[in-house]
């Protein structure tokens, strides 16, 4: 009986490296990043961990999917769609190598000086390199995905046959709005289809050109100040609004977090609170936009007659850290226990030390 309750989607986590990381000092946890700079053969898929004890932690605060992205390098990988609930990742995948991320090459680099806390901005004088190192790989791989049947099996072109047929998304990390346009110009000199922007520092400066291009901006975490000492301090805050008015379809995400990921419906709150959005539009940009960039729409990312019942019950608003106590989580239907190991700790320690 949920009466007087709230009912939700679940919640979508998009670009983390939840199941891929689990202690950030210990590095055979840590199965997020290969050696080298062309690695799209490279898949989260096998590597995703169901047994994470932090998995369960981003669960109870209403975080029922995640895509797992592999980091590093100019090539990363393949990322994947899972449930935050599974045996194994059989059991908790929801699409596989749904799409290709690259690290496109800023136009400017940035180093931090510890001695006196200064921030250096000078030309990134190996982005030339970096690029012609792209192109080779993406005149290599078309050519290769219109060979019917290849002679010899390359597993690096292989895994990138998607993009120009299509299926897969190509995932750009690119801040700067000059580095977007760039991207996104790149992406459709190849015959890529579906380019994704992630990071969109920049992304309003351009927001015209990507609504044209019908090109998703899935934003890093929004609480954080902003990327220049002259903007508006709280510019960050209002980006996701401003975009949505502009006509870009917009996904907030916690840039590539795992644990932090918890706090990812606070995002949306805080974009409900700083902008032009209602607070039903805020939802979707941790819902329905992560559903229907990553191709899962269908089945996740909104309340409807046979889709699967992934969704959570709360006394409070999901959006709102004062308020927000998940009682039910449900996955594909099944009810998922809300226990975790924080909570364990917790009352562990309460007992220990006498505290009601």
């Amino acid at each position: 009986d949920v009466t007087g309750k709230h009912i939700y989607p679940g919640i979508i986590a998009m670009g983390s490296t939840i199941g891929i990381q689990e202690i950030a000092s210990v590095r055979a946890t840590l199965d997020y990043e290969e050696i080298g700079d062309i690695n799209p053969h490279v898949r989260s898929l096998i590597a995703y961990n169901t047994d994470s004890e932090v998995i369960p932690t981003l669960r109870t605060n209403g975080i029922l999917l995640a895509q797992a992205v592999p980091q590093g390098g100019v090539v990363s990988g393949s990322s994947s769609v899972f449930n935050t609930d599974g045996w194994n990742w059989e059991d908790a995948v929801v699409r596989k190598d749904d799409g290709i991320w690259i690290n496109w090459p800023a136009y400017l680099s940035r180093s931090f000086n510890y001695e006196d806390y200064s921030v250096t901005t000078k030309k990134n004088e190996k982005r030339a390199d970096v690029i012609r190192t792209l192109e080779t790989t993406f005149a290599d791989a078309k050519a290769y995905a219109e060979l019917a049947n290849p002679a010899t099996t390359n597993l690096r072109l292989e895994a990138m046959k998607g993009l120009f047929k299509g299926t897969q998304n190509l995932y750009v990390r690119a801040d700067y709005a000059k580095d977007i346009v760039e991207a996104v110009k790149f992406a459709q000199q190849f015959g890529v289809g579906k380019v994704v922007v992630v990071g969109g520092d920049e992304a309003l400066k351009v927001a015209s050109f990507l609504k044209e291009n019908n090109v998703p901006v899935v934003l890093s975490g929004i609480h954080r100040l902003p990327g220049r000492q002259d903007d508006d301090v709280y510019s960050p805050y209002e980006l996701p609004a401003k975009l949505h008015k502009a006509g870009v379809k917009v996904a907030l995400s916690y840039d590539d977090g795992w644990w932090r990921v918890r706090n990812l419906p606070f995002l949306a709150g805080t974009a409900a609170g700083f902008g032009e959005i209602s607070k039903e539009e805020a939802l979707q940009l941790v819902t329905q936009n992560p559903a229907q960039i990553m191709g899962v729409d269908k089945s996740v990312g909104t309340l409807e007659k046979g889709k699967h019942a992934t969704l959570l019950v709360t006394t409070g608003d999901i959006m709102d850290m004062r308020g927000n106590v998940v009682e039910h989580i449900f996955i594909k239907g099944g009810e998922v226990s809300l226990d975790n190991k924080q909570k364990r700790l917790y009352e562990k320690y309460k007992e220990k030390y006498g505290q009601k």
